[in-house]
C-alpha cells in the first residue's frame, strides 16, 4: 500500500495535523466533506501555546498578517460595569511566555493552515468527500464516502468534529463506548462588528469578558485589528438542528435572555449587524488514551475531545494535537498502530484536563447568588493569578524521545 494516512476533516484540526505530517514527510491524503474549503465562524482566540506551534511551522509572518495581538483580558461585571480583574497579555505575555496572546477570525486561521498545506508537494486535498464508514484491517484501513469512493491508507486520522463518523469506529466496537454529544444548556450568539461600528470608548487591543448570572460575553479585535468578534452566551433550549454550527439568529431573543445588562455592554450588542446561533454541545472529559486511538486509527481535535469555549483551548488544544503527532512522526518508526498508542498516552490527560476546566470555568462564568459573590472576591483579591494559566500557556508539552 502506498499510501501512508488518511485524514478525514478538513477544519483547523485536520489541515494542521496534514501540515504536521507533511513536514515529517508523510504522504497525506485529506478528505474534506464541502465543495469548497472554508470556514464558518467568528473569532477565536490563541494562546501562547496555540501561537507556538504555528511559529514552530514557520507561519510567523502569516499569523502576524491576518491576527491581533491584544494588551490584555479584562473581565467586567456584566450589570454593573466595574472591573472584576485582568491579566496583561502583548509584551507581558512574549517575555514570560515566549509567545504572545493571539485573536483570529476563524477564516483566517484556516486559510493561512490550507496555503501551508497547498505548498507541501506531499498533501492531496479530495473535496466533497464526507466518510460514511471505515475499515480497518491488519495492513491498512479503507475509508468510503458519501460519494460513493473508498480510500485507503496505511493508517488513518479523524479529525471530522463534534459528530464524527470516524469516533464511531473508534468507539462504538463492540462494547458500546460511544454517546452521543450532549447539549450544555447553552445557546452562544456569534456576530462580527467593524471597527468603524464599535463604541468609539469600546475601541481598545483588549479581550474583554461581561459576567453575568446565566450569561456571559466576550469581545475582541480581529482581522488585524479591522473587526471585532463578539459573543454573548445565554443559557437556553436546543435548536432544531444540534449539528448545524450556525442558524440565523434574532436579537431580540438574545435581548430577552440576557434581561437588563451595563450600557457599554448593550451598545457593544447593538453594533452587531447579524447575529449567528450556535448550540454548545460537547462530550465528557477524556477518561483514558482508548479515546484518542484503536488499531490503526487516530482521533484529534473535536473528534476526540469537544470542548466549551470557556478556556478559549479549543481550536489551541487541536492544533496542539497535530504538532505532537508531526514531532512523533519525526522521531519515531512508521509503526502506525503504537506510535499511535504512544500519542494518546501523551495527549489524553492534559485534553481532559482542558475539557474539566472548560466546564468549570462556565459554572464560575455564570455564577449567581453566593458563588458569585465569592467568584468576585477572589478576582478583586487575586484576578492576575486566576485568569493565568501558566500550566497551559507553556505548552505543548514536548514529547520525550
Amino acid at each position: 500500500m502506498t499510501k501512508q494516512l488518511l485524514i478525514a476533516g478538513g477544519g483547523i484540526g485536520g489541515l494542521g495535523t496534514a501540515l504536521a505530517c507533511a513536514r515529517a514527510g508523510v504522504q497525506v491524503d485529506l478528505l474534506e466533506q464541502a465543495a469548497q474549503f472554508s470556514e464558518v465562524g467568528a473569532g477565536i482566540q490563541l494562546g501562547p501555546n496555540a501561537v507556538r506551534v504555528l511559529h514552530d511551522w514557520g507561519l510567523a509572518d502569516a499569523l502576524q498578517a491576518v491576527a491581533a495581538f491584544p494588551d490584555r483580558i479584562r473581565v467586567r461585571d456584566a450589570h454593573d460595569g466595574h472591573t472584576l480583574g485582568e491579566l496583561p497579555l502583548g509584551e507581558h505575555a512574549a517575555q514570560r511566555y515566549g509567545q504572545p496572546y493571539a485573536t483570529i477570525h476563524r477564516a483566517d486561521a484556516h486559510q493561512l493552515l490550507l496555503t501551508a498545506v497547498q505548498a507541501q508537494g506531499n498533501v492531496h486535498l479530495h473535496l466533497n468527500e464526507r466518510a460514511r464508514s471505515v475499515h480497518e484491517s491488519a495492513d491498512g484501513v479503507r475509508v468510503r464516502t458519501e460519494a460513493g469512493h473508498d480510500h485507503e491508507a496505511q493508517a488513518l486520522v479523524g479529525s471530522d468534529g463534534l459528530w464524527s463518523v470516524v469516533r464511531k469506529h473508534v468507539m462504538g466496537g463492540p462494547a458500546g463506548l460511544d454517546t452521543p454529544p450532549r447539549f450544555s444548556g447553552h445557546l452562544a450568539y456569534r456576530g462580527l462588528v467593524d471597527w468603524a461600528d464599535v463604541p468609539a470608548n469600546l475601541r481598545t487591543q483588549t479581550v474583554t469578558a461581561w459576567l453575568g448570572p446565566r450569561l456571559h460575553a466576550v469581545h475582541y479585535p480581529v482581522c488585524g485589528g479591522r473587526k471585532f468578534n463578539v459573543v454573548a452566551v445565554v443559557h437556553g433550549r436546543q435548536t432544531a438542528n444540534p449539528q448545524s454550527w450556525s442558524h440565523d439568529a434574532n436579537r431580540a431573543d438574545l435581548l430577552q435572555a440576557m434581561g437588563p445588562v451595563h450600557a457599554n455592554l448593550l451598545a457593544m450588542l447593538d453594533a452587531v449587524p447579524n447575529w449567528k446561533l450556535w448550540p454548545l454541545n460537547d462530550r465528557p472529559p477524556m477518561t483514558g488514551a482508548y479515546e484518542h486511538a484503536q488499531g490503526r486509527v487516530l482521533l484529534v481535535g473535536d473528534a476526540a475531545h469537544p470542548m466549551r469555549p470557556y478556556l478559549a483551548q479549543g481550536a489551541a488544544m487541536a492544533l496542539e494535537d497535530a504538532w505532537t503527532l508531526g514531532q512523533l512522526l519525526s522521531t519515531t518508526d512508521q509503526d502506525w498502530p503504537l506510535l499511535f498508542q504512544r500519542f494518546a498516552m501523551l495527549r489524553w490527560q492534559r485534553n481532559a484536563q482542558v475539557q474539566a476546566r472548560s466546564v468549570r470555568n462556565g459554572q464560575v462564568f455564570h455564577a449567581n447568588g453566593w458563588l458569585r459573590t465569592g467568584r468576585n472576591a477572589a478576582m478583586a483579591l487575586l484576578g492576575e493569578r486566576l485568569l493565568d494559566n501558566p500550566w497551559l500557556y507553556s505548552g505543548p508539552p514536548q514529547p520525550v524521545p
